[in-house]
């Protein structure tokens, strides 16, 4: 099969599509679209974008054809040995999971641009990329077509719609690590961004990787490297391929430390995917049913103890301090703490959800549901100071990634159960009741033990001897819209909730007392005049309908309250064990 890729309405958004498809003297022929892209659990519709189908025979005549789903098309072959289809996709959706295309640049994501026959025998599939004028390079994770110019082939149809293509004019940094090739190719750098920084800080990051997993799981076949496409648009994400990723952030966030370490993170994140997920995978997640939803509960492990290795790889990397890494962890632990719905959902089932939930939150969210990136990277921390206890330090988290990547990362995966065995083998102990509490349960996370071995503590408030007294609190949301003052957020448990208030609600007074909705803020420095325990009086605007809702204020959650810090009473075995995990700090 063969596709000609073709950009003449760039500047509208449009990418053309032409592809030759056998029919191996079918009288019919049922293509599809995929509907979700691997790494992004959501049914994304890409076919909605699709305009102006067309089929013909070689002769050039018309065929006859139907929709028969939202994404498949049946074509009336009429005995011809191969039919040409033409298409176009709309493609401006600035996101790591969808195609754009505008006059600078093209990312051709292959779920949302290549349709596909519904049988699929193995075979090769080739890609032309007819560029505009202006344009002068192609990058893809796919292997190059020595005999035709900006030509690429894949060897199924899972490669070829795991590996984006950009096409324009980015700026590409080549180095090796392992004997293997990487390319950072960013678009956007704008004269602001300092791409052979980037790029030597990105050379760190892999041989981290390299050193933590002892095995390159790409390289060994062409395009023989990696690709990390760095779309510098002022959006955000990444997304992960087995040979590549997708990243999209700022050219202004390298400059201030914080925003720069963020990046340095995704790409950690990202990168450690090409490990976990794309080759060390829970079971469910191939082969892949590209037309219908894959459920697995074990997401708390491909994305969550991802999450937990960013963070930790650009620490090993050197670029973060000990202060620094145990305060992005701290806060994970308040991020978690912040979401009353971490009572009622565990970690497995956010992840067999993540189809119906993650990916479409709304203002109750918070209520019901959790993040398995963070709850998950929070199981994963717990787990290696587990390990690293049990086995007297001589194991950590890092030999059980290795030990299931040895035997599980082949054609199957892993099941949920078999992944924690692996835990407790490598431990040396049962860890079958810390996997039920932390995973399958709806309890609070116990910190306690691990704190303890690394010699960290939660950070002390501060005293401030003439501070102002305590201002209550109601624990809503809100935003200005237009002059109102209205209701966005209703966490459960606060005073806010128990008192009935609601999102949309329009708050026009207190005791009485006009508020004014030109800023969100009026409403906090009007509760400042009230002590915790003192009950107010909000007067509201509920689709057109004014009440009176009465609030029994409380005290505001202390902002300090999950951020860790080294604990100065803690002894020489504690320092040592926090020198084993995090590594010697940096200055």
């Amino acid at each position: 099969m063969s596709y000609r890729l073709s950009f003449g309405a760039a500047q509208n958004h449009y990418l053309d599509v032409e592809v030759q498809l056998p029919t191996a003297g079918a009288a019919q022929l049922d293509v599809f679209m995929p509907v979700w892209t691997p790494g992004s659990y959501m049914v994304r519709e890409y076919s909605r974008q699709v305009e102006g189908w067309d089929a013909r025979n070689s002769g050039g005549e018309a065929l006859h054809w139907e929709k028969t789903r939202k994404n498949r098309w049946r074509i009336a072959t009429g005995g011809a040995p191969e039919v040409t289809v033409r298409y176009r996709v709309y493609c401006h959706e600035m996101s790591v999971r969808n195609p754009w295309v505008d006059s600078d640049y093209a990312l051709v994501v292959g779920a949302g641009v290549f349709v596909a026959p519904v049988e699929q025998p193995q075979r090769p599939y080739k890609v032309q990329v007819n560029l505009p004028p202006s344009w002068k390079k192609v990058e893809t994770g796919l292997a190059p077509d020595p005999a035709t110019p900006q030509s690429f082939t894949a060897r199924d149809l899972d490669e070829l719609l795991d590996c984006p293509i950009l096409a324009g004019n980015p700026a590409v940094y080549e180095f090796k690590v392992s004997g293997v090739s990487h390319r950072l190719v960013n678009e956007g750098e704008g004269g602001v961004w300092d791409g052979a920084r980037s790029a030597k800080d990105v050379e760190k990051i892999v041989a981290v990787t390299h050193a933590l997993w002892k095995e390159v799981p790409y390289g060994a076949y062409p395009p023989n490297n990696y690709h990390f496409f760095n779309l510098l648009t002022g959006s955000g994400g990444g997304l992960e391929h087995k040979n590549s990723t997708v990243l999209m952030g700022s050219r202004w966030h390298q400059r201030a430390r914080q925003d720069y370490l963020n990046w340095l993170s995704l790409v950690a994140h990202e990168f450690f995917h090409a490990w976990n997920v794309k080759t060390l995978r829970p079971a469910a997640l191939g082969p892949f049913d590209y037309e219908s939803e894959v459920y697995t509960p074990s997401l708390w492990i491909a994305e969550g103890f991802t999450a937990y290795y960013d963070n930790l790889l650009v620490r090993r990397a050197g670029f973060s301090t000990h202060k620094e890494y145990l305060e992005a962890l701290g806060k994970d632990m308040e991020a978690l703490q912040a979401a009353p719905g971490r009572s009622l959902q565990s970690v497995a089932t956010s992840s067999y959800d993540a189809w119906i939930k993650f990916y479409r939150p709304d203002e109750n969210s918070s209520n019901t549901s959790i993040s398995y990136y963070t709850k998950g990277a929070l199981v994963g921390f717990l787990l290696d100071a587990r390990i690293r206890e049990a086995s007297h330090g001589q194991r950590c988290l890092d030999d059980v990634m290795r030990r299931a990547f040895q035997l599980y990362s082949g054609a199957h995966g892993y099941s949920d159960a078999q992944f924690r065995a692996v835990a407790s083998e490598v431990a040396g102990a049962d860890l079958s009741s810390f996997f039920q509490a932390a995973v399958d349960g709806t309890s609070e996370l116990d910190y306690a033990p691990a704190m303890k071995f690394y010699g960290l503590r939660f950070k002390q408030p501060e005293k401030k001897p003439h501070a102002d007294p305590e201002p209550g609190w109601m624990g809503a949301k809100t935003e200005a819209r237009q002059g109102t003052l209205m209701i966005t957020q209703v966490k459960r448990g606060t005073p806010a909730y128990e008192a009935g208030l609601n999102v949309d609600d329009e708050v026009l007074a207190v005791n009485d007392f006009r508020v004014a909705g030109d800023k969100a803020e009026r409403l906090d420095d009007r509760l400042k005049q009230y002590a915790p325990g003192a009950t107010v009086t909000l007067l509201v605007a509920r689709r057109e309908r004014l009440m009176r809702l009465n609030v029994r204020l409380g005290s505001r959650p202390s902002p300090d309250a999950w951020h860790l810090e080294v604990n100065p009473e803690a002894d020489a075995t504690a320092q040592q064990h926090r020198l084993a995990w995090l590594g010697a700090d940096v200055k």
